[in-house]
């Protein structure tokens, strides 16, 4: 069956947002925060009105990154029935349970209630669409839009197709989530947690296992990243960091004489299991680094410095 042409970002004004946990009321903060209608459905008991807290928590921080015209609180609809979410939905954004099953029953469902052009972006985190894609009539118009929490303010978005999806529906997911002001990248081949998450598994490995063998405490690991390595990936990644390490050399010049070095560190890392032990002595550092502290406090904090960072690096002349 040959798909439709998927609708360009300036015929993008309604979004359904099909589940309202943490991460799809993130993004129904985003998408009012850009001044589109949202259409939001979750089928928890209460889910509304958690749904409007966590928003008009998020408001502030997006308040303040600045808001796009005519955005409003006032945009965004609640529907019990997914059906009526979707109706006239321009573009949607699922953000259901992380189960293959359930997605791919869900995905059918939102198949058959759209016309062929709507694309249906998935938030999740692992799964493969070309699984979740399998029970739908027009499997072209599904693809990956992966975000990184939380989406109302980390820019990140991966997009990636599965085999039956179309490249103009993953180049249409692609030019809307930039016009919405987010900085999607385009995951060329599928692999299981995509790009972001396989990068941060890496870091949690070495993590866990230095924790593991007694090199560091939990605390230890969180000063390490957060006061060095972080800071500078915060401002651009591994890539150009290394060309910065080179000097007038840049990357090759990093490479010839770091490589051997870094060669040697990757035969030595670790490879933990989270066994039941692991488990204990991780949960018993982080408590005793949340001694004094509450999430809600925390989640705040992270969340102010997050805006104040997004203003310096959109301040940023050379900087990506």
């Amino acid at each position: 069956m040959q798909e439709q042409q998927a609708v360009p970002p300036s015929g993008i004004k309604r979004i359904a947002v099909v589940g309202t946990g943490v991460i799809g009321a993130s993004w129904v903060a985003y998408f009012l925060a850009r001044g589109l209608d949202v259409s939001a459905t979750d089928p928890m008991p209460d889910a509304e009105r958690k749904l409007r807290e966590a928003v008009a928590r998020h408001w502030p921080s997006l308040e303040t990154l600045g808001l796009a015209p005519g955005a409003s609180l006032e945009r965004l609809r609640f529907f019990d029935k997914l059906e009526d979410a979707l109706e006239g939905a321009d573009f949607v954004q699922e953000n259901g349970p992380e189960r293959e099953d359930l997605k791919i029953d869900l995905f059918r469902r939102m198949d058959a209630a759209l016309p062929a052009h709507v694309i249906l972006a998935s938030s999740s985190s692992g799964l493969l669409m070309s699984k979740v894609q399998a029970a739908c009539r027009h499997p072209g118009r599904v693809v990956l839009g992966h975000p990184f929490n939380p989406p109302h303010l980390i820019p990140l978005v991966e997009v990636i197709g599965g085999q039956a999806s179309s490249e103009a529906a993953v180049q249409s997911a692609l030019d809307f989530y930039a016009a919405v002001g987010k900085k999607p990248i385009h995951v060329r081949k599928e692999v299981k947690g995509h790009i972001a998450n396989r990068l941060q598994a890496a870091l949690w490995r070495e993590a866990f296992h230095l924790v593991e063998q007694g090199v560091a405490s939990t605390e230890d690991i969180d000063t390490a990243i957060a006061y060095g390595p972080g800071l500078r990936w915060a401002l651009m990644g591994p890539y150009l960091n290394l060309h910065l390490a080179g000097g007038e050399g840049g990357a090759r010049h990093a490479l010839d004489h770091l490589g051997p070095p870094i060669e040697s560190w990757w035969a030595d890392l670790g490879s933990p299991a989270i066994t039941e032990s692991l488990k204990e002595t991780i949960t018993a550092g982080v408590e005793e680094q949340m001694e004094g502290k509450t999430l809600g406090g925390l989640a705040a904090e992270r969340d102010q410095l997050l805006v104040q960072l997004l203003v310096a690096k959109g301040r940023a002349k050379v900087i990506p």
